[in-house]
């Protein structure tokens, strides 16, 4: 077994709010706040709520949170650390590198764009730390984070040692991975919500290299830069083309000229619905279907886009959304609303400022029903939500 290194010092503890600390912009008080600035602290402080049985809430980037306005009644702990440390680089193995947990995530990618390692360059622009970006295999505009992970450093508060786990064991699939599913499993001290069995400590990433991105395999990015779908481009050029199509969308935290309260939001607040395929005949005929890959590569001896699932199909929860009836600026009390979805994008709620949890929670239910009441299809939200039911 594997013990956690000695505390070195004490971590910084302070009051906070979850409104403060997550990008919605909502969420009431913790009861106690820490953040932890070495693995040392992060581990002896999330061992010690264990062994106390007190709440434990571990936030990053706060991007994938919707919190009650009533707080969180236990310990919130925010990792701070930082710091890209590149262990291999060469032709033959690509680039191999770490990063602790409080790594923020479009920082790497900027880095990786930079230094032309390849795979996440479509990954550009989302917000969060890399601790969080396998839990939830973080993907955009045809690319996962699983294609890059090579392993996860943990705390398994289960078995209560530091424990790796390989690409192997991670049980990456859409939007999930084992890190988030063992959140509601039930093992002895368990369940662990609204924080996984396992906290990442570090993330290790492979990636060849090459000044070209991955084959391109989203439509909408291939039109943007001139390509067809499986082709490759020059990977700063899929970074910036990625920022200019989420700065529309009102997708980026910091950046565009889009109102700034279409930035208050959890990015996408619904996973786009994976279906089997059979029951693919109940969709309306021109809704969006896309095939669902896997994270392994197809058998082919060139750059792969990823191995076809024929048993499924995936479609689009932002025309469900749209067709449905839901526009963009929409909200429960029409113009009045202090939660409303974006006006640059369906998929995101927005605090449009001085929104409450329920408030958002009142946006999301309606447009949920909705798109169930039109089309049979249980949209599933993207946001771990805290003290609140969906």
């Amino acid at each position: 077994m594997t013990s956690a290194p000695e505390t070195s010092a004490d971590p910084v503890r302070t009051s906070a709010n979850l409104a403060d600390l997550t990008t919605l912009r909502v969420g009431g008080p913790a009861d106690r706040y820490v953040e932890t600035s070495t693995e040392a602290e992060l581990v002896e402080t999330v061992r010690a709520a264990d062994d106390a049985g007190v709440p434990l809430l571990v936030v990053g980037g706060g991007s994938n949170l919707l919190v009650a306005d009533e707080g969180f009644g236990g310990l919130v702990v925010r990792d701070v650390r930082t710091g890209i440390s590149v262990d291999a680089q060469d032709s033959c193995g690509g680039a191999s590198l770490h990063a602790p947990a409080g790594q923020d995530w479009d920082a790497l990618v900027a880095q990786s764009v930079q230094q032309e390692w390849v795979g996440v360059e479509a990954l550009s622009g989302i917000p969060g730390t890399l601790g969080a970006a396998p839990v939830q295999n973080i993907g955009a505009y045809g690319q996962e984070v699983s294609g890059v992970v090579a392993s996860v450093r943990t705390w398994d508060r289960h078995e209560r040692r530091v424990r790796t786990l390989s690409v192997g064991e991670l049980g990456f699939a859409y939007r999930s991975s084992v890190l988030k599913e063992s959140m509601r499993q039930v093992a002895d001290g368990g369940p662990w919500f609204p924080t996984p069995r396992y906290v990442v400590l570090d993330v290790a990433l492979q990636m060849r290299l090459g000044s070209l991105s991955a084959p391109v395999a989203y439509p909408e990015l291939a039109r943007t830069l001139g390509v067809q779908v499986g082709e490759r481009a020059p990977g700063r050029d899929v970074r910036a083309a990625v920022l200019e199509l989420r700065g529309r969308k009102g997708m980026l935290l910091d950046a565009g000229p889009e109102p700034e309260h279409d930035r208050w939001s959890a990015g996408s607040f619904f996973t786009n619905p994976v279906i089997r395929a059979e029951d693919g005949d109940l969709l309306p005929d021109d809704a969006p279907r896309y095939p669902v890959r896997s994270s392994r590569p197809a058998s082919t001896t060139g750059p792969s886009l990823g191995e076809i699932d024929p048993s499924l199909v995936k479609t689009s929860a932002a025309w469900l959304i749209e067709h449905a009836g839901f526009s963009k600026g929409w909200g429960v009390h029409g113009e009045n609303s202090v939660a409303r979805l974006s006006s640059r994008h369906t998929l995101a709620v927005t605090n449009r400022g001085g929104a409450t949890a329920q408030d958002v929670l009142a946006l999301a239910r309606a447009v949920r029903d909705g798109v169930l009441d039109a089309f049979g299809v249980a949209l599933e939200p993207e946001p771990v939500l805290v003290g609140l039911t969906l």
